[in-house]
């Protein structure tokens, strides 16, 4: 095999609202997690197992303020990203490892009428101010996309 990938797609709801916020350097980033279920049948008893299975989502930038103004919990969404693990050592020594999925794209699932009614609750919803930063002096260089900003695990407010 010529190289490796790390691609994870979802389709599942909103466990709670998206919570925004915002990089010391102005990046907004977004953490919700998402509930997928699985339907099995038991081999001894043929009865119907559930199983929920629950992902913590983070998504940046653009991709970021979007999940925080139109994604509300109980909403159904496809996520595609990839799955980032983070280990530390708890207050006993012990070694722990925790995964997240940082989302690339995003497709918001369901009826028309279903994202109505969620917008039409999310109307008061609060949206955190975006620290102030001066625009960049202009350059003679040519426009293009920005780069993606150097993000480290401390750059995340939370």
């Amino acid at each position: 095999m010529a190289g490796t990938v790390n691609r994870v797609i979802l389709v599942g709801r909103l466990g709670k609202d998206p919570e925004l916020k915002y990089t010391p350097s102005g990046a907004p980033v977004a953490k919700f997690s998402l509930a997928t279920d699985e339907t099995t049948k038991d081999r001894n008893t043929g009865e119907s197992q559930s199983r929920t299975e629950w992902h913590n989502i983070v998504a940046w930038n653009k991709l970021a303020e979007i999940c925080g103004q139109y994604l509300t919990k109980g909403k159904l969404v496809y996520i595609e990203g990839s799955i980032r693990s983070h280990q530390w050592q708890d207050q006993s020594g012990n070694k722990r490892t925790s995964y997240e999925i940082v989302a690339r794209n995003m497709q918001m699932l369901g009826s028309k009428a279903e994202s109505e009614r969620m917008a039409a609750t999310n109307a008061d919803r609060p949206v955190p101010e975006r620290p102030v930063t001066p625009p960049p002096p202009p350059s003679a260089e040519p426009v293009g996309p920005p780069p993606e900003p150097e993000i480290s695990d401390e750059d995340i407010p939370f």
